[in-house]
Parts: structure tokens; sequence; C-alpha cells
């Protein structure tokens, strides 16, 4: 097949509405919840911040919820709560954002990548286990399992594997707020921490709901919640059963200062606003409605791809996993069509749709390759070599996920 230009009647007229691979949808009911809050005697740390992370627990099934600034703040977070330092290793995905990988750098500890299933991008259980094999396992701490475009990777089986090992499992499910995973003929909650210690969620506006810029962790563990708490506040500890300095702590009639506070462990701001939390929590009282949608648009694509392979299709569907669709990746053989990645990705953007590559391996980074050098990773630089990310979300129609099949079926003909 040969690379070649739209026609005239393909151009995109300034009415057609632009179709970007992501993109925030706000209702009236999310603005007014903002100025609520901007009317209040709150803006930040405030009631605004617990109605949320009770309304994610709720849809989460988790215990505890600390909400937190960023989903990157997420995941350093639940890295200072674990324990991570010097002389750990992590096991994390090679198909991944940046921010799983750093989180564990910037604790000191080293980064043990995984090789992925090229027909999902998922580590399982199988790539956990031959990474362990590269290192000594009596380093490994942790495993950092990427719930990749809102699949989870068997769960279970990761959980088993971890357990085997003693090691912690730290799900990094940025993507996947709203999907539901079946374990021994139980259906489970991304979040709920079943089969994980920790997870964290991102609420940057391309996720499935938004807060602006946020995160939250989700655990089962008092413990775990309690040091995340004042992690995510500079490592300030205000609870007097905690005190250490008894003599700065209290009064001339013995009673604590009320201004008091002590530093367990230096941490940062990592706090939230009660404005990020208002929008978020307004968001989330849609999340069934909004997950919803994204799985009819995410099946309508695979029923338009269906007999279009091997040239393109959709990422494979994981068993037993009912994903709440972040991204909408499909795999193409450029090679067999003619055409490069950018080359396709222009025409497309000339026609008003966007894309993106999710992601460059990790490990093919400057600071990681130099630090570790060049990793064995065929599943990885299968997956990267022929994935590209479609629209995908909320205000998309069905004509919109038609309108963008068409117009890859006529560029790759």
């Amino acid at each position: 097949m040969k690379f070649h230009k739209p026609n005239h009647n393909q151009k995109i007229s300034s009415k057609t509405t632009l179709l970007p691979y992501g993109r925030q949808s706000i209702h009236t009911t999310d603005i007014d919840a903002v100025i609520e809050v901007l009317k209040s005697n709150w803006l930040t740390t405030g009631p605004a911040v617990k109605t949320f992370e009770e309304a994610l627990c709720s849809n989460t099934h988790a215990k505890y919820s600390i909400a937190c600034s960023s989903g990157t703040a997420a995941l350093h977070l639940s890295m200072i709560a674990a324990n991570i330092g010097p002389g750990d290793n992590v096991i994390v995905p090679a198909n991944t954002f940046l921010a799983t990988a750093n989180v564990v750098r910037l604790m000191g500890a080293e980064v043990i990548f995984a090789d992925v299933d090229p027909d999902t991008g998922l580590m399982l259980a199988k790539h956990a286990e031959e990474a362990l094999t590269r290192t000594e396992a009596h380093r490994v701490k942790a495993i950092i399992p990427v719930y990749f475009a809102g699949q989870c990777s068997y769960p279970a089986q990761l959980r088993e594997l971890a357990d085997a090992h003693g090691l912690l499992v730290i799900a990094d499910a940025c993507h996947a707020l709203g999907t539901t995973y079946e374990a021994d003929k139980t259906r489970y909650y991304v979040g709920s921490n079943t089969h994980s210690d920790l997870t964290a969620f991102s609420f940057h506006p391309v996720k499935t709901i938004t807060t602006g810029e946020g995160g939250a962790v989700t655990t089962e563990d008092p413990d775990l919640a309690k040091k995340l708490r004042i992690f995510c506040n500079h490592g300030m500890v205000h609870n007097p059963e905690e005190f250490q300095n008894h003599a700065l702590a209290q009064s001339s009639d013995g009673s604590i200062n009320p201004w008091y506070y002590e530093l367990s462990q230096p941490s940062l701001n990592y706090r939230i606003s009660d404005l990020h939390c208002a929008l978020g929590a307004s968001q989330l009282s849609r999340l069934p409605s909004i997950v919803r949608h994204r799985r009819a648009l995410a099946a309508h694509y695979r029923a338009r791809l269906t007999g279009l392979g091997p040239l393109i299709r959709a990422l494979t569907v994981v068993d037993k996993c009912d994903a709440a669709w972040h991204l909408q990746v499909v795999v193409i053989d450029f090679e067999r069509a003619g055409i490069t990645r950018a080359g396709l990705m222009a025409l497309l953007k000339e026609n008003g749709i966007g894309s993106q590559v999710h992601y460059i391996p990790v490990p093919w980074q400057p600071y990681y390759k130099n630090r570790y050098g060049t990793a064995r990773l065929p599943g990885t630089e299968s997956y990267y070599n022929s994935c590209l990310s479609l629209p995908l979300f909320e205000s998309m129609t069905m004509t919109d996920v038609d309108r963008v099949v068409d117009m890859l079926v006529d560029f790759l003909n």
C-alpha cells in the first residue's frame, strides 16, 4: 500500500469538530460545585476534600482514600509509605509514563524494567517473574503493575507471585478508575486493593474523571493510610500521642500547646484543594454513566475494526477484565500499509483528528539507558513500533468513532 494524500472532500471544514485523543468533559453541575467552594470559607484542606475521598472509597470499594495533587504525587506517596529506599529494587513495566519509574529513583531505589505483552501493552506475571531473574531477588521490594489503557493484567496472578517472594504490590491505576475484574469467580473493583497493597489514581483532564490536576491513593491498611496522610502534608505529625519532644510540646500547665506539630520524616506538600475536590466529587457522581459510555465507544471501535487485521486492530481485550477504557489504542502494521506513523498522524491532524503514542518505552530514555544499559524487551519493542492512540473521551459520539475509522481506512486503503 502506498502513502497518499487525502482528496479535497476529506479536508476538514471550519464547522467540523476537532477530535483530540483525549479531553475533559465539564458539565454545569461541575461548574456549580466549584462556585459553591468559592463562596465558602474553605479553598483548601476543607470539607470538599473529605467528601471527595469518601466518594472515591464508595466508587472503588476501598477502606481508605487519600487525595493528593497529582497521579505522580500519588505514586511518590506510595513509595514513601512503603518505605522504598536505597538498596531496594522495584519492578516496573517498560510501557508506562515516566512517573512510574521516576518515583522509584526519587526514593534512591533502582528500577528493574519488565517486558510487556505486545497485544495489550500490559506487564503480566510472567514478565515480572522474568524481571526477578535479572536482579538479586532479595533486594526486590515491590512490583508496580500499570493498568494500561484501563485494563488490568490479572491482578490475582501478580499477587500470588508477589506473595511467593514477599513483595509489595503498588498498582498504578492512573488509567483504570472504574475498571473491574474477575478472580476466583468473584468480581473486584480496581482500587479495592484485594490483590494489591496500594493503588494510585490520576485525575488529569484526559482521564476518566478530572479534578483539573489531582490524584489519590487507596489502601486497606490503616498504618499505610496514616503514613500517606502525614507524608501528603510535609511529614508533619499532629497527634500528641506520637510527639517525641514533650518539653517543647507542653505548656507550663502540662497541656499540649495548640500550635505544636513535629516532623516525622521530610516530605512535600502534596495536598489537594477543595476547588479540585469539588470538581472531582461532582464528576465522580457521574462515573458509572461515564464508564458505560467509554465502554460503548471502545466496543464500537472494535466492531468497526473487525476484519481489518492484520493491517490494523484494536488492543486485545484481557479476559475477565471489564475495562473503563482510558485510551483507544490500535495496533497498525505501518510497513505493510506503506506509511510511517508520523505520516499517518500528520494526515489525521490535517483532517481534524488528534492521535498520540502511549508510550515511548521508559528504558529507552537517555537517563535510564545510561544507568542500566540496553535491555532486551521484545514485547515492548513490538508494541511500541505499532501502537497509536485514537480519540476517546466522554463527549464523543458513535458518529465520531465512524469518522475516525473511515478516515483511517481511507488513508490505509
